[in-house]
């Protein structure tokens, strides 16, 4: 369903993230949605504001006085031995570096970068401190849900949505049912707005609330959907069945245990828990997890039928952002460029700011020939979002010009991917498939082959099957690839990518009818899956049909 994007929390082919509707419940938050990155926090206004909930005051953490006058909290919200304040919910600096650097096109040499990578690794990891427990020397925890409207966090104002939870937690501490909402809520502006130092702070919250009132399936659920977020995916299917013990109607519990499924590569346990969830808490949340997993059986007809149910019977503008943009990278996952670019539409008409459908215009855009207006989509995508996928399709877009300065911008870009992975690496994130797709292209061929087979070791799905297999091509080693290959495309999933890696990799082994066949299925399906690895795609077409004589040498090519 979706093309070869990466939000921090997913890779290319990612599953799809919750809608943003997707939680009516009192018990649910409905934090999932794809709303617009926090503004950054502003100095001045931060000044007069209240310590965090369990931030010490003058006299502790017990028998604070929830009246008295607060100190100042600092400018920076998580500088060097300055743990960042939940009232300040503007992006880390030093992230925001990252992006400015993306943003204005400045050229960093790659030791600049990889300094700049070390140095931010090792502050997040001294400042990503979230919120601190609290403790209370009596009274017991309760939960008043209706507090804080779980509308208000769906509803596309993740900002006042936080802020609202904050001011409400410093007023009943022991409301755990917050602390999870809280928590969700960090975990959302760890994915919208790229930063993985809100990870740490969503972890802080959690713990809260289970330190509150143990095994409340809130909390519980907010934890398989962080584990989900870092990755762990093993870690997000014991979590989410927690939960299930504690109220199997928990509707992002269902669809966390869907995602984590899938990503281990369980299809078809995954198949059936998506029946499930469908079954006992139907919403969108539940129609796109099943459109998914049949668009990884191949079956696009019924998960583009499935997503356009679910677009008719969306009605917020978060809901239909989300849903628009789901369909629109599954009709450019197929090359129906056309139908993609109306779907953004749609997606943007209900949300302007919504960055995958940016992102994923931006696509749409390039493969229809509209490449200066996909630079600049991209451009503006990258300096509020700027993680692996977005980054490597901006860097192969410059190389594909080829104008002036274009090839120092694309090495600046895969250098950024190295700065955010350092970022992404020192809170908790595993990020060896991002790495072995990026490096494999673009980055250290050694490095991407280590990559890949740590990710193959935790999980087997098409994705890390096709990442593996392409480390070990561009390593030399196509027998062993080979296998690899096959396999990610056993399921029928159709991906032009894919296609395009096996069909490279049965060139090089002498499959030669295959590879013919399977390069040409990936530029009929998909002609812009990637602006270099379609190039590359037609050269190698062109030279497997060529007299003997002019067959080109083995090449690796660019681009996925």
């Amino acid at each position: 369903m979706a093309p070869e994007m990466n939000d921090g929390e997913t890779h290319p082919g990612r599953r799809p993230a919750p809608g943003p509707g997707a939680d009516a419940g009192a018990e649910e938050s409905g934090v999932d949605a794809g709303v617009e990155a926090l503004p950054e926090a502003d100095a001045d206004a931060d000044a007069g504001s209240p310590p965090a909930p369990g931030a010490e005051g003058p006299e502790g953490p017990d028998g604070a006085d929830p009246d008295a006058k607060a100190p100042p909290l600092p400018e920076s919200h998580a500088g060097p031995g300055t743990p960042p304040a939940p009232d300040a919910p503007g992006v880390d600096p030093r992230l925001a570096a990252v992006r400015r650097v993306g943003a204005a096109g400045q050229r960093w040499r790659a030791v600049q970068l990889g300094a700049c990578a070390a140095l931010l690794a090792v502050a997040m990891t001294a400042g990503a401190v979230a919120v601190g427990a609290l403790r209370d020397g009596g009274g017991r925890a309760v939960a008043t849900s209706a507090a804080v409207s779980p509308g208000l966090l769906a509803g596309g104002n993740l900002d006042a949505g936080v802020t609202s939870l904050q001011a409400h937690l410093r007023t009943q501490p022991r409301d755990f049912g917050s602390w999870a909402t809280l928590g969700l809520a960090y975990v959302e502006q760890a994915r919208t707005q790229g930063d993985p130092s809100r990870y740490p702070q969503a972890r802080k919250a959690f713990d809260t609330s289970l330190a509150l009132r143990a095994d409340n399936d809130q909390a519980l659920a907010g934890l398989a959907a962080l584990a989900a977020a870092r990755h762990d995916f093993r870690g997000a299917l014991a979590d989410a069945d927690r939960a299930l013990e504690q109220n199997p109607y928990n509707e992002r519990a269902l669809c966390s245990r869907v995602d984590a499924l899938v990503e281990l590569g369980r299809y078809d346990e995954a198949s059936e828990a998506a029946g499930t969830a469908d079954a006992r808490r139907p919403g969108i949340p539940a129609f796109t997890r099943y459109a998914y997993v049949h668009e990884l059986r191949g079956d696009v007809t019924t998960a583009r039928r499935v997503l356009t149910q679910a677009l008719d019977a969306a009605t917020g503008p978060g809901d239909i952002a989300y849903v628009a943009t789901q369909l629109g990278q599954l009709a450019w996952n197929q090359g129906d460029y056309p139908a993609a670019l109306a779907h953004y539409a749609r997606a943007l008409a209900a949300d302007d700011g919504y960055l995958p459908a940016l992102e994923g215009r931006a696509r749409a855009q390039a493969a229809s020939g509209r490449r200066e207006d996909a630079v600049k989509g991209l451009e503006a995508v990258v300096a509020r979002y700027p993680l692996p996928g977005p980054l490597v399709a901006l860097g192969e877009l410059y190389e594909a010009r080829g104008a002036a300065g274009d090839a120092a911008r694309a090495r600046d870009q895969y250098a950024l991917v190295d700065a955010w992975t350092a970022l992404a690496r020192a809170n908790g994130v595993d990020v060896d498939l991002d790495t072995a797709l990026a490096a494999a292209d673009h980055g250290d061929r050694a490095a991407a082959l280590r990559a890949a087979r740590a990710e193959w070791a935790r999980r087997h799905t098409v994705h890390t099957a096709d990442a593996l297999a392409w480390a070990l091509h561009v390593d030399g080693r196509d027998t062993e690839a080979l296998g690899y290959a096959r396999q990610a495309t056993a399921t029928g999933y159709r991906n032009a990518g894919f296609l395009y890696h096996l069909g490279m990799i049965e060139r090089a082994t002498g499959h030669t009818a295959e590879a013919r066949a399977h390069l040409t299925s990936a530029l009929e399906l998909n002609p812009g899956f990637s602006p270099l690895g379609a190039r590359t795609a037609r050269s190698a077409l062109t030279a497997l049909t060529a007299p003997p004589t002019q067959t080109a040498p083995r090449t690796t090519g660019g681009g996925r």
